[in-house]
């Protein structure tokens, strides 16, 4: 009976089996359609997310270098158009796709990145109208930032020369359309920024004919937009047909729906000055001609005046005023003398009945009779005092010890310690001792002997 073999298979083996099954069972490269799920950027710059419907979910990778060609920025839930080839992760056993094109289910991936540049950038504030600058109202000097080689420069330039030919242009040379033109656009305002404090323009036009959206995305890219929102000189964007709303039409300070109404935007229009300023000019002088017309009818009034009638009558009534305040000053100042000399008598009599000589002469009597009386009590203490000194003295003199010497007495003490000695058992036999006499004498002698009273008799 034959025996049933089954082989059996590495796990690599296995893989290898599905890798050469999938190349040979599907197409090469292949479009996806389904939502981002769980998108997320690696370090490297590879991304790695899924695409799911209702029913089944696929791995997807996107190589840092395909996904810097996506104009948009991929999120969750986004329904997108995934193309290229699915393969198998050997590592894991998982079937991915790896993608090399992503777009938008049924809108353009340029239309989903304005989108979503308009949300960011609005949300950031550079659409706020706090941030317009108002346009001057007669510029002399204006900027232009364009191509060369379009209409649109034409358009610009015919437009304000039409309208207000006294203004000079200033032209930047640009690309407007390709890589590098929004960086290249962005330069150019930026740089003529910095020298304006050189050139002095009033005004800057940026913009270039119509196109298609992606003929126009120089102009709805971040580096240009926050050029133009960083800009010291107010800014006309003048981009496309009137249909063509750019990011940089949000952004400036002005939006033009064409390059030639950009012109009629930047400048007035001369004939309209000049007729405002021939009708302000007939204001004017037709103001003139009222102010004069009044100026004259007041004047005629003025003179019709009694004052210019009767000028001497004007000054009588005045002129009988000054003479009346003049009599009544010199009535008032004879009044105020009076006063004056009546007081003044007054106190003269006051000063002659008072006799100043005499009081004077009593008063120097009364300070002599006090100084005599002061210089007599003077003596009498001093000598009362010098009475009190003496007696003190001399009692002073006979309570002093050395006085008593002079009556015979005298002072012992120990020649060795100074102490005195009263008594004889204040010394020993052989102490040497200093008497003390009269007049500071003394004599020094040694104790050959020495009496004690007896204590019991003392006692």
């Amino acid at each position: 009976m034959a025996r049933n073999t089954t082989r059996t298979y590495t796990v690599s083996e296995v893989s290898t089996l599905i890798k050469v099954a999938l190349e040979g069972g599907l197409p090469g490269r292949l479009t996806v359609a389904g939502q981002i799920s769980g998108f997320k950027r690696h370090a490297s710059g590879h991304a790695y997310f899924a695409l799911k419907d209702d029913k089944s979910v696929l791995a997807a990778v996107m190589w840092r270098s395909k996904l810097a060609a996506v104009r948009f920025a991929p999120e969750d839930g986004m329904a997108v158009l995934a193309t290229g080839y699915i393969d198998l992760y050997e590592p894991t056993g998982k079937v991915q796709l790896y993608v090399d094109r992503l777009e938008p289910a049924g809108v353009g991936a340029l239309q989903v990145a304005f989108e979503q540049m308009v949300k960011r950038l609005r949300a950031e504030g550079l659409f706020d109208d706090r941030h317009k600058k108002p346009l001057p109202r007669f510029p002399m000097r204006i900027g232009i930032v364009t191509s060369p080689s379009g209409a649109a420069i034409v358009d610009i330039v015919n437009s304000i020369r039409s309208r207000w030919p006294c203004a000079r242009l200033f032209f930047r040379a640009v690309p407007v359309q390709g890589p590098g033109a929004a960086e290249e656009i962005a330069h150019a305002v930026a740089q003529v920024n910095r020298e304006n404090a050189r050139r002095r323009l009033d005004l800057l036009i940026v913009g270039r004919g119509g196109g298609s959206l992606e003929d126009l995305w120089a102009f709805n890219e971040e580096v240009l937009a926050r050029a133009i929102h960083a800009s010291r000189i107010p800014i006309i964007s003048a981009v496309g047909h009137e249909v063509d709303i750019t990011i940089a039409d949000l952004v400036a300070d002005a939006r033009a729906s064409t390059p030639t109404q950009a012109g009629v935007i930047a400048v007035p229009d001369r004939a309209e000055v000049s007729a405002r300023l021939d009708q302000a000019d007939r204001r004017l002088r037709q103001d003139l001609r009222s102010r004069l017309d009044l100026s004259r009818q007041r004047l005629a009034t003025i003179l019709a005046g009694r004052v210019f009638r009767e000028p001497q009558g004007a000054l009588a009534v005045p002129a009988q005023r000054v003479d009346e305040l003049a009599m009544r000053l010199r009535h008032a100042a004879r009044q105020g003398l009076t006063r004056l000399e009546r007081r003044l008598a007054d106190a003269h009599q006051r000063v002659a009945a008072i006799e100043p000589r005499r009081v004077l002469a009593e008063q120097r009597t009364r300070l002599e009779a006090l100084a005599g009386v002061l210089d007599q009590r003077e003596r009498s203490v001093l000598n009362a005092n010098q009475l009190q000194c003496t007696a003190l003295e001399n009692r002073l003199q006979a309570m002093n010890p050395r006085a008593v010497l002079r009556r015979g007495y005298s002072l012992t003490r120990d020649a060795q310690s100074g102490r005195l000695i009263t008594r004889s058992r204040d010394v020993r036999q052989d102490t040497a001792i200093v008497t003390e006499l009269a007049d500071e004498d003394w004599i020094e002698s040694r104790v050959t002997a020495r009496k004690e009273a007896d204590d019991r008799a003392d006692r």
